[in-house]
């Protein structure tokens, strides 16, 4: 095991950790410009949270009827239980 580590080392192959000076961010910091709201960001924000908000009432609806009608139409027998 202590061969083979030596022999990484010897070959460098050991992967040196980044210079600070020659990285470079993906992201930019801008302040924030409270002028101008995106106000696409904002609607998008708001329209996918009001899009699920009916789906998850609309769902939600649907199961308590199914549930209403399969309580309803539930054998009651006394031999089959």
């Amino acid at each position: 095991m202590a061969a083979g580590l030596r022999a990484v080392k010897r070959w460098g192959l050991v992967a040196a950790p980044p210079s600070l000076a020659f990285t470079r961010s993906a992201f930019v910091v801008r302040k924030a410009n409270n002028a101008q709201p995106n106000w696409l960001g904002v609607g998008l924000a708001f329209g996918t949270s009001a899009a699920l908000w009916a789906f998850l009432i609309k769902q939600h609806n649907e199961d308590v009827m199914e549930y209403e009608r399969r309580k309803a139409t539930a054998h009651k027998c006394k031999q089959c239980s």
